[in-house]
């Protein structure tokens, strides 16, 4: 029953997450970051909510890899300044944003994410920050406005939220790389010795 719960509690979050997302649309489209940066990641979690209760009522998925594949492209579109300003213009587009980010993004990667390879997540992760700072350099160098619907003075401050999130990116990942290894081998190491005491006291 408690399982069950646990279970349900991840669609509801996404659910939520998504209402909450539709209701507050027109406040976080007014800026450019709120527009590009929290909008979307706000809606790629809500689907990696989904995604978890997916795989906690239905197992794991067969198409991982695929998934992914299918998660870069679709988020790679929505980054684009063209799409950002259609969805402002056209409610097909709106529409668009709001079904596909976190279907054919959250979904897929939390779907597959638990069952990659640790290579393959490097990879990955290797992937998402080259792209931020990528993006972040098109946006502060770029001499005109990339998105009509919203100032130039936007764009400098979106570069540098997606450095921002890159060095969030690089911090994690050299916490995980630098700490999460001592932790195993103390885990391990404490577990080796509670299982000699075991042992000796069997003896």
């Amino acid at each position: 029953m408690k399982k069950s719960r646990t279970i349900s509690v991840w669609l509801w979050l996404g659910a939520l997450l998504w209402v909450a997302l539709l209701g507050t649309r027109s406040i976080l489209e007014r800026s450019l970051v709120g527009h590009a940066v929290l909008q979307v990641g706000l809606l790629v979690l809500s689907g990696w909510c989904i995604g978890r209760w997916l795989n906690a009522a239905l197992g794991r998925s067969r198409a991982g890899e695929a998934g992914l594949v299918l998660a870069a492209f679709t988020l790679a579109v929505w980054m684009l300044p063209r799409s950002l300003d259609a969805a402002l213009r056209d409610a097909s587009w709106e529409i668009a944003k709001f079904v596909s980010v976190p279907l054919l993004v959250g979904v897929p990667v939390a779907r597959a994410w638990a069952h990659l390879p640790t290579i393959v997540r490097g990879l990955l992760w290797a992937n998402i920050l080259s792209m931020l700072i990528t993006l972040g350099w098109v946006y502060w160098t770029a001499p005109t406005r990339l998105c009509n619907n919203y100032l130039l003075t936007d764009q400098p401050l979106l570069a540098k939220a997606f450095w921002g999130l890159a060095a969030l990116v690089a911090i994690v990942l050299l916490v995980r790389i630098t700490v999460a290894p001592r932790v195993c081998t103390q885990h391990r190491a404490d577990a080796a010795s509670e299982s000699s005491l075991t042992c000796i006291k069997r003896v």
